[in-house]
C-alpha cells in the first residue's frame, strides 16, 4: 500500500496544484489521455496519486481512501459538518482564492448590510405570500452564518449552474456565491452585502484523521511534510 495523494483532476486547479508541486521537487503528472484518470508521482518513494474532482476529495478524506488532498477550503467546510475532527489542515497553497459571499441586486438602494436584509427579508414575506431566495450551492454554511447574523425569513434554492443569473431569471432574489473578482456579480447587477462575507477559500493541501497510516506511510508523510516546508 502507498500513501494516496488525491488532486483536482482537470483544469487551472490541476495545472496550479502540478506547479505547486514541482516547485517542491516532486512532479505529478497524468499518464493518459484527459478522458482517462490515469496519474504519477516522481521525486519521492511510496506515493501514489490519485486525480478527482475537488468536490469529491473531501469525501474521499473523510472516508479514510486517501491520506491527502487537495481541494478548496469552502468545499471541505460545506461537505464535511465535522471537517475538523476528520481532516488536519497541512498546508495552504497560495492559489485557488475565493470568497463565499452574500450579494443583493444593486437596485436594492437601502440594502447594504445583514440588518438591512433582516428587515427587508420580513417584509417580503408579507408582500409577496412567500420567503425571499437565496440561490446557492453553499447550504449549509450560507444556513450557518445567517443563523449567527440572526437573518431567519428567507429560503435557499439549489443552484448548480450559474448561480449569478438566477435573480434575473426570477428563480431568486439575490445570491451567495464564490468569487474571485467581483465581475460576475457586477456583470449581472448585484452588489455585495458590506458584512455579507461567509468565508475566505483557497487551495489548500489536507491530511486525513481517518485514514489508516502504515509505518512506512508515516515516513512518507514526514519526508513529504519536510519538503513542501522547507
Amino acid at each position: 500500500m502507498s500513501l494516496k495523494l488525491g488532486v483536482p483532476s482537470k483544469g487551472r486547479l490541476m495545472e496550479k496544484t502540478f506547479d505547486w508541486f514541482a516547485k517542491r521537487g516532486l512532479t505529478l503528472a497524468r499518464t493518459g489521455s484527459d478522458r482517462e484518470y490515469a496519474a504519477a508521482i516522481d521525486g519521492i518513494e511510496g506515493m501514489e496519486l490519485v486525480l478527482l474532482s475537488a468536490g469529491e476529495i473531501p469525501r474521499e478524506l473523510a472516508a479514510g481512501r486517501i491520506h491527502l488532498g487537495v481541494t478548496g477550503t469552502d468545499l471541505v467546510q460545506e461537505k464535511l459538518p465535522l471537517w475538523e475532527q476528520q481532516l488536519e489542515e497541512v498546508q495552504p497553497m497560495g492559489f485557488g482564492h475565493a470568497d463565499l459571499i452574500l450579494a443583493v441586486p444593486q437596485c436594492w438602494i437601502d440594502v447594504d448590510t445583514l440588518d438591512d436584509l433582516d428587515a427587508v427579508a420580513a417584509s417580503f414575506r408579507q408582500a409577496h405570500g412567500h420567503r425571499l431566495r437565496i440561490a446557492t450551492k453553499y447550504h449549509r454554511l450560507v444556513r450557518e452564518f445567517l443563523t449567527v447574523s440572526g437573518v431567519a425569513d428567507y429560503q435557499l434554492v439549489d443552484s448548480q449552474g450559474a448561480t449569478e443569473g438566477t435573480v434575473k431569471n426570477e428563480t431568486a432574489e439575490m445570491v451567495a456565491d464564490i468569487t474571485s473578482t467581483g465581475e460576475t456579480l457586477r456583470a449581472n447587477h448585484l452588489k455585495l452585502l458590506a458584512d455579507g462575507l461567509v468565508l475566505k477559500s483557497q487551495a489548500t493541501l489536507w491530511r486525513s484523521r481517518v485514514a489508516s497510516y502504515s509505518e512506512k506511510d508515516r515516513e512518507v508523510l514526514k519526508a513529504l511534510t519536510s519538503l513542501i516546508h522547507d
